[in-house]
């Protein structure tokens, strides 16, 4: 079980890598306009903020990283502290933003903590 669950959290880690890769170095293009659903005007109006947000998801890919890294009483709490950042982002996101980043972010985020409490 604790293999799947450092599965799920390397996963997630993933996925934040390349959010980090659409908001911070393909917002304004083509491929980072559809991922946003976004216009060209939209998309340079806020690249500067896209970008802020960009590393903020690079933040949460990092602690998980670290989390995964530590692999230890300590590593536990630190991929279950990035976890719960992700989801409570991720419900954020889906509340205010797009629904699609309930199955983005936040459901990955959710099955990283269960398969974690049950490892």
């Amino acid at each position: 079980m604790k293999l799947l669950a450092n599965g799920i959290v390397a996963l997630v880690a993933l996925i934040h890598i390349y959010i980090v890769y659409l908001e911070m170095f393909l917002w304004t293009t083509p491929k980072g306009q559809k991922a946003f659903g976004i216009t060209a005007d939209f998309a340079q109006q806020s690249k500067t903020l896209a970008a802020n947000q960009g590393l903020y998801n690079g933040f949460l890919a990092a602690g998980l990283i670290w989390g995964l890294v530590k692999d230890d009483a300590a590593g536990f709490e630190i991929k279950l502290f990035f976890l719960v950042c992700v989801l409570i982002a991720g419900l954020y996101g889906a509340a205010t933003a797009s629904k699609r980043i309930l199955y983005v972010q936040a459901v990955p985020a959710l099955l990283g903590i269960a398969a974690l409490l049950l490892a």
